[in-house]
């Protein structure tokens, strides 16, 4: 397939470089920052174009006119439409994927339709991390939550632990301790490897084990494998961007939300939109502001701030003031491995 990716951001580049993995894709990556394409040549195999994303002839050198696949990841919400247009109009590409984070957009009725504005995917990473968070907030105890037909069915990454149902028996007892209840065993890792799902097989503590059940009975099939935690109550979120202002307000309704941002400019604009969190202005790594917030009583702490250091380092310190459970944005895989 040939795919050509506008953009060479964080997104961008870790697009690239899954695609580019499959042998059967050929990529080719358009940026105006020569330094970021050197960087991925050198690291990927894939074909680079310096300039401007939406230029016709540009797109034309990059060989949009041979493209099966564009997917438009720049930075402005504006040019990745545009060159979605352009992919329609002058080159008749047959599937066009944009980056869209503004929710004005996203939201607009009947705006991405291909007589209006031929969008044929829209992808917002922003909102798809703020709705990963809110699920495991949703549902305390699961590393993983994934939604299925509408929300009706869910998948849950549970942890095994002691006190569950199902630890040290065989999986065909789920059927006796649930009468009545649909679910199945999707798969389970032991010590990062797959096991064999069968019905003798035997979840041991430790396991990882990935749920389907409908949305009303995933708490009660999550019980099987661990002790249910209690519900969260107090949250507190460091960073008052794009994914902590969407969580906050998410989460509102039915938690005590705090919002820590180091900029008062924004601080000043969350208070004004949020209408029942509580916004400070402050460093989430400041140790006496996160003791005069009561960190040790909170049950979650996220940290979701657009230096994954920093969030790495407030979520280290939120720990080990006593924080029942901290989550971190981080990027970098390496990092990821390294802090799990």
């Amino acid at each position: 397939m040939n795919i050509l990716i506008l953009g060479a951001g964080q997104v961008g580049s870790n697009v690239a470089y899954q695609l580019a993995r499959e042998e059967a894709n050929q990529v080719t990556i358009v940026d105006i920052d020569a330094a970021a394409l050197r960087e991925l040549q050198d690291r990927l195999d894939v074909r680079t174009v310096i300039g401007h994303a939406a230029y016709p002839d540009v797109l034309e050198r990059a060989g949009a006119a041979q493209a099966d696949m564009i997917i438009a990841l720049t930075n402005s919400d504006e040019l990745n439409m545009v060159v979605c247009q352009i992919g329609y109009t002058l080159f008749s590409t047959p599937t066009k994927i944009a980056r869209i984070r503004a929710p004005e957009y996203i939201n607009a009725p009947n705006l991405f339709q291909r007589e209006n504005m031929p969008v044929d995917v829209c992808i917002s990473p922003e909102q798809l991390v703020t709705d990963n968070i809110e699920q495991l907030i949703r549902f305390p105890g699961a590393f993983q939550v994934l939604e299925f037909a509408d929300g009706k069915v869910r998948l849950v990454g549970v942890r095994a632990r002691e006190g569950g149902m199902l630890v040290g028996q065989e999986i065909r007892a789920l059927i006796e301790h649930l009468p009545g209840v649909e679910a199945r065993v999707a798969a389970i890792y032991r010590k990062g490897y797959p096991v064999a799902v069968e019905g003798e097989t035997v979840i041991q503590q430790g396991d990882e084990v990935f749920l389907i059940a409908a949305r009303k009975n995933i708490r009660a099939v999550m019980s099987e494998i661990r002790k249910l935690d209690a519900p969260v109550r107090r949250v507190i979120i460091a960073g008052g961007g794009n994914i902590g202002a969407r969580l906050a307000a998410a989460l509102e309704k039915t938690n005590q939300v705090k919002i820590i941002e180091r900029s008062r400019e924004r601080a000043r604009e969350l208070s004004e939109t949020l209408s029942r969190s509580i916004v400070l202005c402050g460093d989430a790594a400041d140790e006496a502001l996160m003791l005069e917030e009561n960190i040790d009583t909170a049950d979650i702490f996220v940290a979701v701030t657009n230096a994954e250091e920093a969030n790495i380092l407030s979520s280290m310190l939120a720990k080990r003031l006593g924080c029942k459970k901290v989550m971190a944005l981080i990027n970098r895989p390496s990092y990821a491995e390294l802090v799990e």
